[in-house]
């Protein structure tokens, strides 16, 4: 089965959404699919240098190859002429591709240039018909909807949602869609690192429960509700110390409004700032933390949860955290609604009683290692293009 992977870039920086594209790739390779990921050089906003990268040749890696093209004309959209060059002479050698993200140029053009070329496409929209999501720039995604992406999705042979809540919430705009509810997989880098030498590299105090922030710095996260939570805890003298680990590279005037909300406060000696972190050090934060803390107004899917749940932390997340059903379920954490109060209350829970914030962390891991393993996620999405491809042949 030769598959496409589409999507406007794979650099760390732009989070989840983009880094999963690597984590798919290779569990599809490793259950014997032939892979190709087509995406840009783009690393951040138009003042960040591009990736330094081999262009429009194939790059292998993990068992599949990625493509990579540089972004002109609109670098700041992720776009790339190139790429849809190479997408409409090469088409006819796949037998799917799979789309990642709506409401971007690279990602809308190519649904339209697979429907011109007979390939059955996958889209996938990363959260972008979300009613909430579709709120920013409203008028201009009401036009774009309407002249690009209804006909992507009315030609879609699916559409590829994360969680349950966000297949019932997306907005179709009147388009009848063949919905598939898969999730996403986690897998974190290995590491050496003691707890001891994370908390020590970092400046994070020994013997106070560690409550984690580790996603990118986003107003969508719920900032506004955390930091005046924690500074009740401050007042409830509930011991804590919190790392804010996350950047912006597209919005670094967010990224330094959202670190000021807790450096120039009295929380200023009970935070640390990480930055962004990667590799084996965030592997090692993550399993230094006691609590691990998202009060998203929405989320797709809420990779950053998954992961914290694959290193066996306990999760407080809002009730938009698209898979805070399942979070629920498997007593993987405390769940509460976007509000400061439910906030404080279920993070007050958590910090005061540190066995039961343990034995829910073991909860997570064997919930994320059955549900969000990669090769799990591959069997489930492999079937699912087989059963796609099976339709197209019949038509």
């Amino acid at each position: 089965m030769r598959i496409l992977q589409i999507v406007p870039s794979i650099s760390l920086v732009y989070g989840g959404p983009s880094q999963m594209i690597r984590g798919l790739a290779a569990a599809l390779a490793a259950a014997g699919a032939e892979v190709t990921v087509l995406t840009t050089d783009s690393n951040g906003d138009t003042g960040q240098p591009p990736l330094e990268v081999p262009l429009d040749r194939p790059v292998a890696q993990d068992g599949y190859q990625i493509r990579y093209f540089r972004c002109s004309p609109f670098r700041r959209y992720k776009f790339s002429l190139e790429l849809l060059r190479w997408l409409a002479t090469h088409a006819a050698e796949f037998d799917l591709a799979h789309i990642h993200a709506l409401f971007s140029p690279v990602s809308t053009i190519a649904a339209r240039v697979c429907r011109h070329q007979g390939l059955p496409y996958i889209l996938r929209p990363l959260g972008t018909l979300d009613p909430a999501d579709l709120r920013k720039k409203r008028r201009l995604k009401q036009v774009y909807a309407a002249l690009l992406e209804r006909p992507n999705l009315a030609g879609a042979a699916a559409v590829h949602f994360t969680s349950a809540q966000e297949c019932r919430i997306s907005e179709r705009f009147g388009v009848q869609t063949h919905d598939r509810i898969i999730p996403l997989g986690v897998s974190l880098p290995p590491t050496t690192l003691e707890s001891a030498a994370v908390k020590a590299k970092l400046g994070i105090p020994e013997g106070v429960p560690l409550v984690l922030f580790m996603s990118r710095l986003d107003p969508k996260k719920g900032f506004d509700l955390l930091q005046p939570a924690l500074l009740q805890l401050l007042d409830q003298a509930v011991p804590f110390h919190f790392v804010l680990a996350g950047s912006n590279p597209q919005d670094p005037t967010y990224e330094a409004q959202v670190e000021a909300m807790f450096t120039t406060s009295p929380l200023a000696p009970h935070t640390t700032i990480a930055g962004f972190v990667s590799g084996e050090l965030k592997t090692g934060l993550l399993q230094a933390a006691d609590l691990f803390v998202l009060p998203s107004y929405y989320e797709n899917f809420g990779i950053a949860v998954a992961e914290a749940m694959a290193a066996g932390v306990p999760v407080v997340i809002s009730d938009q955290v698209h898979i805070w059903e399942e979070v629920q379920q498997a007593e993987a954490g405390w769940v509460c609604p976007c509000a400061v109060d439910p906030l404080v209350e279920q993070l007050r829970a958590a910090l005061q009683d540190l066995p039961e914030c343990r034995r829910r962390g073991q909860q997570a891991r064997t919930y994320a290692l059955e549900h969000y393993s990669w090769p799990a996620i591959a069997r489930k999405m492999l079937q699912t293009y087989q059963e796609i491809l099976n339709q197209h042949t019949s038509h």
